[in-house]
């Protein structure tokens, strides 16, 4: 079991999970029209994927940059978010 994580596999299946839920879900909101626009989920599930990537840039030992790269990456892909969330968002 260490090995699965020390290798960073353990990313890789949680990455694959996230790339059944993000189809699952625009296929859901193409059927139904509920649900998540396909942008909003595209810039949501990015930043939690960098941030994997972050994750197994560490177990693996890729070194700082790699990390601080990912790790951009997702506060990048965050603000876009909430910008987007933001500006949809209705006034209170």
């Amino acid at each position: 079991m260490s090995e699965f994580f020390a290798s960073g596999l353990v990313v890789d299946a949680i990455a694959a999970l996230m790339l059944v839920e993000g189809i699952a879900i625009f296929l859901w909101r193409r059927r139904t029209g509920q649900g998540l626009a396909p942008l909003d989920l595209l810039f949501n599930l990015a930043a939690g994927l960098f941030l994997l990537l972050a994750l197994r840039a560490s177990l693996t030992d890729a070194g700082w940059q790699a990390v601080a790269l990912f790790l951009a990456l997702a506060g990048i892909a965050h603000v876009a978010d909430m910008l987007r969330r933001w500006q949809g968002a209705p006034p209170s």
